[in-house]
Order: C-alpha cells, then structure tokens, then sequence
C-alpha cells in the first residue's frame, strides 16, 4: 500500500502520525534542551510553538467523528501552520548562513508568554535565550533549524495530499 492509497483509506491514521511524528521532535527538542544543555533562542521558541499547533490539529482531524470533512479541515490548518514553522525555520536557517553583525532575533518571546496564562503551565518549554544565528549542534552537516525546516515541509506535503485526496474523493 503506497502512500496515497492509505491516505484515501485511512486519513486519520496519516494524521495520527502527524500528531505522533510532531511530539517525538518536540520531546528531542526537550532533550536537547534539558540533558544536552543546548538553551534554545526566541525562533526556536516559535518554532516549537507551530509544531504544538500542529500536533493539536493533526490530533483533532485524527479524532474528528467526520472522516473526510474532518480530515480535510484538520489538514488544511496543518498545511497553514507548518507552512509558519517553515518560514520561522528557513529565516534562522538563513541567519545561520550570513550572520547579522549583533546578534538579534526579535522580541524576547519569553517575556511576551509572561503576560498570558500559558506561563504557568509550560514555561520551561517555552524559556529561550540562545542566539538565532549561533551553530550549537548539527547532524549530518544540517543544523537544527534546517533539520526543523525539512520536517515542517515533509508535514506540509502530506497534509497537503490529505487535503488534496480528501477533496478528490469527495467529488467521487
């Protein structure tokens, strides 16, 4: 069974895996962060933000009642929000490659989650520091917002095809 025919028969296992796929690179971000020592900065921050989005869209289309409608709906807000993580990554992959002349990422991100709610619940998840631009760790020559910048296009392409099947069939 090739990858379009298992989206047609079973889109809420592919977007399953998509929610699956999303908190095991959040938990190696987790990792990272917490026994590696790596302090993550405010485009990282986003970063882990959209794929927290995600996971919950991913996770809602995979749990909707209604296959297709369900399905299709939860793929396109997977398409939008990694096509946001995508971006997020491809600009620090960008400052990685020419870096600025000061370090500078932006706003502290950090301070902005102090004013909501959301700091109480998660705010060792969401506390960075590092410098955007800064090289601190790399696996076969990519570094970790190239690697972040793959996953969030490969997530993207298949929510893609979820959407794309989904109205395809039901034209069927």
């Amino acid at each position: 069974m090739n990858l379009i025919e298992l989206i047609d028969r079973r889109p809420r296992l592919v977007l399953a895996a998509v929610a699956a796929l999303c908190v095991g690179l959040l938990s190696f971000g987790m990792f990272l962060q917490h026994v590696v020592g790596l302090e993550p900065c405010p485009m990282c921050i986003v970063q882990r933000y959209a794929m927290v989005l995600v996971a919950l869209a991913a996770l809602l289309g995979a749990s909707w009642p209604s296959v297709r409608t369900g399905a299709g709906v939860a793929a396109s807000a997977v398409v939008l929000l990694s096509g946001f993580g995508a971006f997020v990554a491809a600009r620090q992959s960008f400052l990685q490659w020419f870096p600025p002349q000061e370090a500078s990422c932006g706003r502290d991100f950090y301070g902005m989650i102090e004013t909501f709610p959301l700091q109480r619940v998660v705010p060792m998840i969401f506390k960075g520091s590092g410098d955007c631009a800064a090289v601190d760790w790399s696996f076969l020559t990519l570094t970790i917002a190239n690697w972040s910048f793959l996953n969030f296009c490969l997530i993207g392409l298949v929510a893609a095809t979820v959407v794309w099947r989904s109205w395809v069939n039901r034209r069927q």
